[in-house]
């Protein structure tokens, strides 16, 4: 091959290589744009109408959904309280964007319905324009079967956070109740108290203290009860909280 031929045999090699290398930009910058062509940044939603931020995330290629509803009086009704994932947050389209949404301030006034029947109760949470939260349980001879026992929030209170009310029924004889509101031990026997405790499927593990001595009086102040040994010093869960036969309860017993 003459100096020529080896001239054009270089000149086309470069021509081809820079073909190729042209080609490898050109993929590499059309793989860049398509996996980020396809992500957005989350924009920020807080104060604005669910409408107005349910047209924004769609032109974003982004979906919106209210999963939770508060009661503020710091935004106004219809607008959003706060979202997730944050502003600013890089997601790609069709991702899911959730956010709760303000009821205004509290306007409904929260009825009683403390030994109504249940059904009862949940209509007239209805028509006041709440919702039925958890609905517990609670074994009890001295009420009939779906006797409403106790509510939260209670009757008539204010700032309340959600419009959801949750009650406590009593249950009927012959169905296994799905929790129980746990009951003040402090106090008591802690033989008696894991006994009552185990009766209803809820095991009790026990940790003893020393008990500080009592002090003796001073003036017309009486002295401090001792406490007797085995007795409950502390408990966890507190008494009032809501408890089934998955919690493990504590007991700090007097040594």
């Amino acid at each position: 091959m003459n100096i020529r031929g080896i001239k054009n045999f270089f000149q086309i090699a470069s021509l081809l290589l820079l073909l190729v290398s042209a080609a490898l930009i050109a993929a590499i910058v059309t793989m860049h744009f398509a996996i980020h062509g396809a992500e957005v940044q989350v924009p920020a939603l807080k104060g604005m109408t669910v409408a107005d931020a349910r047209a924004q995330t769609a032109g974003l290629g982004l979906t919106l959904s209210v999963d939770n509803r508060y009661y503020s009086g710091d935004v106004a009704a219809g607008h959003i309280l706060s979202q997730a994932p944050a502003p600013g947050t890089v997601v790609r389209r069709e991702w899911q964007v959730r956010v709760s949404e303000s009821l205004g301030p509290q306007k409904v006034d929260v009825p009683e319905t403390v030994g109504h029947d249940a059904r009862v109760a949940e209509l007239e949470l209805r028509r006041a324009g709440l919702d039925v939260g958890a609905t517990v349980q609670f074994p009890t001879a001295k009420f009939s079967a779906g006797t409403v026992l106790a509510q939260d929030p209670p009757a008539h209170a204010q700032d309340i956070e959600r419009p959801t009310v949750n009650l406590l029924v009593a249950a009927p004889d012959d169905v296994v109740p799905d929790g129980y509101v746990m009951p003040d031990l402090v106090g008591s026997s802690a033989t008696g108290a894991v006994a009552a405790l185990a009766k209803v499927g809820i095991k009790a593990v026990t940790r003893t203290a020393d008990v500080a001595v009592g002090h003796v009086g001073t003036g017309n102040e009486p002295p401090a009860p001792p406490v007797p040994p085995g007795a409950v010093l502390a408990q966890s869960p507190a008494a009032g909280v809501r408890v089934d036969q998955s919690t493990q309860v504590r007991l700090t017993v007097a040594r």
